[in-house]
């Protein structure tokens, strides 16, 4: 068994079809800066105006984790769950995406479809600098979730040594802060904010050019880092920063945020064309 692996076992919910789904989507992430980041994203799509964006409203790790497993059987009314899949927060909601798949398993990838956004797996910059590290992350989740589409965020994957733990019951307290392999792109501002750093990048309240320049900043920035560490897949740098991925061995990734939004509307489309 791989270190880290998570399994979602088959449970009771695992018996029905839910056709009669509605134009809804479920966003599940323990963190409120990642899921505002999703909700804004698409709430702003003027082609998802239609949707309904479901998400947890509690701030507190472990009330979140409780509000997410309670939504759990109305996840088999939506048409797109897009899941939050980092290493630190999985034991806590371990049996929430239990019910959640298992509601849910008939129609994947049919009537329902699976977004993941992850942080990559724990060893991503001790491999040497190769992509092959992915292939089993991503194959774990393939078995697990089923997935249409996974998203690798850089802005979730921390080293070790930058996750805090809280004085109560060890639990983990999610960063703030951006990854420190980022802070000398950002005025080696040591303090800079993760949800600055989302804001910044999203500028849903800002004229589209100025959006447009944004991402092509993010766009060049995912690349020079990409470059630098993985020298040896400059080959498939191209494919990963564009629409289509990056293949690994039977394996497709993406780039969070990068076309992210036309995920999310082709998806929809062809869960309400089934």
């Amino acid at each position: 068994m791989l270190e880290g692996r998570y399994n979602i076992e088959d449970t009771e919910q695992d018996i029905l079809s839910h056709s009669e789904r509605l134009d809804w989507i479920h966003i599940l992430s323990l963190d409120p800066i990642l899921a505002t980041d999703v909700y804004e994203r698409i709430h702003n799509d003027p082609r998802m105006k239609n949707y309904r964006l479901l998400r947890p409203r509690k701030t507190e790790i472990r009330d979140t984790a409780e509000e997410i497993e309670a939504m759990a059987r109305d996840t088999a009314l939506s048409r797109l769950l897009i899941i939050d899949v980092r290493k630190e927060a999985l034991p806590k909601l371990r049996t929430a995406y239990n019910k959640i798949v298992g509601y849910n398993r008939r129609d994947l990838n049919k009537l329902c479809f699976i977004i993941l956004i992850g942080d990559g797996p724990w060893n991503l910059f001790w491999a040497g600098k190769t992509m092959d590290v992915f292939v089993p992350y991503l194959s774990e989740h393939r078995v697990d979730f089923h997935p249409a589409v996974f998203f690798y965020d850089p802005f979730l994957h921390y080293e070790k040594g930058e996750i805090v733990r809280g004085a109560i019951d060890d639990k983990f307290v999610l960063p703030d802060k951006i990854p420190g392999r980022f802070v000398p792109y950002f005025k080696k501002d040591q303090s800079i904010r993760v949800d600055k750093i989302r804001r910044y990048f999203r500028a849903t309240d800002k004229p589209d050019d100025i959006r447009k320049k944004r991402l092509r900043r993010l766009r060049s920035l995912y690349k020079k880092r990409i470059a630098e560490r993985f020298p040896h897949h400059k080959d498939q740098l191209k494919a990963w920063l564009s629409k289509k991925g990056i293949r690994l061995a039977s394996e497709k990734m993406h780039l969070y945020p990068l076309f992210f939004e036309d995920w999310v509307y082709e998806l929809t489309r062809k869960a309400k064309r089934r």
